[in-house]
């Protein structure tokens, strides 16, 4: 083959490349952009014959009514508290647990690191039971703090496992350097390999958040009280109650709700390294 026709066949290539890639991303994309327009539609523009994907007259009612209404603000402030603390918690306890597997010997060190990774593999509905009862004996339901400790729990094994590969990748030069200046474990740990491990933390802080802000099973277990609810069932409610039928209503909720995840991401992507599955494999 020619040049010429060498050089035209890998132009063809590409351009199908960029074509099939734009054409998929625009199906994941497309039903995010019709909850947005539906969002900003009035109630007789929702279910109009011919749907438009761009509003005829827009209206940010749907989203003042929204977070008025059904004590909203109230159910998002207490998911935003537990989401949080949740993240908090488990990246700070995920890590020294993590450091330890990576750095110290002690006995039955590996048999403990796999039953936590086995732990990975036991359906969430399958705890509800037990999760219920250890939280009715320690009188943490109908309490935000009863939907925190399960969220963390729930997720140290899997950011114990991604923290743990990339810990033992850590250069122990730089530990050794600073434990001979004087400085303790704890030193090094908190001063030392913690900003160091921006990326990582990064990462395991939006799986922590995602995990604690999206979860539905256990807060509608757990929380009787309507004082209580959190974000995820309230939107459920949301749906099912006396605004079922209203689309732009509920689609507005939802947005705002998402709202808070897309920040997240947005501010923590720049942290994200590239090594990080790399380092959980090893």
């Amino acid at each position: 083959m020619d040049p010429v026709a060498r050089r035209t066949l890998r132009i063809l290539e590409s351009g199908l490349t960029y074509l099939v890639l734009a054409l998929g991303g625009l199906l994941m994309v497309f039903p995010f952009l019709w909850m947005v327009s539906t969002s900003l539609k009035g109630q007789v523009y929702v279910l109009e014959s011919i749907p438009h994907l761009v509003p005829q007259a827009p209206t940010w009612g749907n989203f003042v009514e929204a977070w008025t209404s059904s004590n909203f603000q109230a159910y998002f402030a207490n998911s935003l508290a537990v989401a949080v603390t949740t993240t908090v918690l488990s990246v700070l306890f995920s890590a020294m647990l993590a450091y330890a597997f990576a750095r110290f010997e002690f006995g039955g060190k590996e048999i403990i690191f796999y039953c936590i990774l086995f732990s990975l593999m036991i359906p969430g509905i399958v705890l509800i039971l037990p999760q219920f009862l250890l939280a009715k004996s320690l009188g943490l339901r109908n309490t935000l703090w009863g939907l925190v400790c399960v969220y963390v729990a729930t997720s140290i094994p899997l950011n114990t496992f991604l923290l743990r590969g990339f810990f033992e990748q850590f250069p122990r030069e730089l530990e050794d350097a600073a434990l001979m200046d004087g400085g303790d474990h704890f030193t090094v740990f908190f001063r030392l390999v913690l900003p160091l491990s921006k990326g990582v933390l990064a990462t395991v802080s939006i799986f922590s958040f995602l995990g604690a802000w999206d979860e539905l099973v256990w807060a509608l277990t757990a929380i009787d009280q309507t004082s209580k609810r959190t974000l995820p069932v309230a939107i459920a409610i949301f749906q099912g109650g006396q605004h079922a039928t209203q689309w732009g209503l509920v689609f507005a909720a939802s947005l705002i709700a998402v709202a808070p995840v897309i920040l997240v991401f947005l501010m923590l992507q720049r942290y994200f390294v590239g090594d990080l599955w790399t380092g959980a494999w090893r």
